[in-house]
């Protein structure tokens, strides 16, 4: 793999026809460090963020040893890439296959439920197995979240009652875990999430073993700078230990984006200008799914040797495909006088960026470079400075 010590020296060096992921281990092992030692419970990796080996690999170097997998072929990737590693399978809805291979032949012990007829599913897969943790999905509202996950899963609490009794009955370990929808913008979503599990244990009268309070904890873009994950922390925290079950249970997140967004961005070149319309050499059916479908502005700089105190303005990119919809509205601000052949870089992109990829019209092949410079925005740094407010980066010498 090639590794150079910033985007603007590989820019520089490759001069890249096609675009290039960079990668930046150090700042994922930051994000896994700062998890595994401030939260106050077990941190899952939720692997459809980013299901890079490489990545995968980082984490459980730098503290995180239980992920939240989705499908069997999650499983097998992670049962592949990190043998030792405690995996949980939290899709709610499974194939009974997946359920027999995962117990049997991958040792899968952790599953999610929110339906009995999921739950007669588990016991029939594992042959009545007595060794289940199997964790009971509520449904909570998405309200503070960009990404909403309150409609597809879920059991309802005037529902869960039922459930839950049948789930315990079965279970060696109760869970009941949740979801506050994608980039949580307050950790009031969480505390008023964690009320609706208190409501669910004391209508079931049922000892639970774990509160899994799912993802959702976010990143720094672009008109979306969310307080201190710290603030999160604490109020989860509170909430949790207010529980009249808090004194034997245990506390588990599932945290995506929040590990993997600082691990890569991506360098682009702009192919073509058409007044405030970029073409670049990537979009919708690339790394930038997020951006064209659900409106998602990511930090951008244009990477030039030179200084340059150009005015800025407003863009929007046309992806390389011949479909219309390849169109990310963004506003991207960048330099006004940016042109055909020079370099963008994107930022904040490990997240769901590289999972999302296809080969539509021939495009989305991309090289992988490993850089040393920051990320573009971080919520991990000590004395975290802002997010970088120049779009052009003079080159050291």
């Amino acid at each position: 793999m090639y590794k150079h010590h910033s985007a603007l020296g590989v820019a520089l060096s490759l001069k890249p026809a096609a675009p290039v992921t960079l990668i930046r281990p150090q700042a994922a092992a930051r994000a896994a460090r700062f998890f595994s030692q401030k939260f106050p419970g077990k941190s899952l990796y939720a692997v459809k963020a980013n299901p890079t080996p490489e990545l995968l690999k980082t984490l459980w170097g730098a503290g995180i040893s239980h992920y939240d997998v989705a499908s069997i072929a999650e499983v097998r990737l992670v049962a592949k890439t990190l043998p030792r590693a405690k995996l949980c399978f939290m899709h709610p809805v499974k194939a009974e296959e997946a359920i027999r291979e995962a117990y049997f032949q991958h040792g899968v012990r952790t599953f999610s439920l929110d339906s009995l007829e999921e739950l007669g599913k588990i016991v029939r897969a594992t042959s009545g197995a007595t060794d289940l943790e199997l964790c009971v999905r509520l449904r909570v509202s998405s309200e503070h979240s960009k990404l909403s996950l309150a409609s597809k899963f879920g059991i309802e609490l005037s529902e869960a009652k039922e459930l839950l009794q049948a789930t315990r009955q079965v279970a060696d370990a109760l869970g009941i875990c949740f979801h506050v929808g994608s980039q949580a913008m307050t950790p009031h979503a969480y505390t008023q999430a964690i009320e609706r599990v208190r409501a669910a244990i004391v209508d079931a009268s049922v000892t639970v073993d774990i509160v899994d309070v799912g993802g959702g904890f976010p990143s720094s873009y672009p008109g979306m700078e969310p307080p201190p994950l710290e603030a999160y922390f604490h109020a989860i925290n509170r909430a949790f230990e207010s529980l009249p079950i808090s004194y034997s249970a245990e506390l588990w997140c599932e945290p995506g984006r929040a590990l993997s967004a600082e691990y890569s961005s991506l360098l682009v070149r702009v192919e073509k200008r058409r007044g405030n319309e970029l073409f670049i050499n990537d979009g919708a059916y690339g790394a930038l799914f997020d951006a064209a479908h659900l409106g998602w502005r990511f930090p951008v700089q244009l990477l030039r040797p030179e200084a340059n105190e150009t005015d800025m303005e407003a863009f929007s990119f046309y992806g390389p495909t011949c479909d219309d919809m390849d169109h990310m509205a963004g506003p991207f601000m960048l330099p006004k006088d940016i042109k055909a052949g020079d370099y963008v870089e994107i930022g904040m992109l490990g997240a769901y960026g590289c999972a999302m990829r296809t080969e539509f019209n021939g495009f989305g092949a991309t090289s992988i470079c490993e850089v040393a410079d920051e990320p573009m925005a971080s919520l991990y740094r000590e004395e975290a400075p802002l997010p970088r407010k120049s779009n052009v980066i003079k080159l050291s010498r």
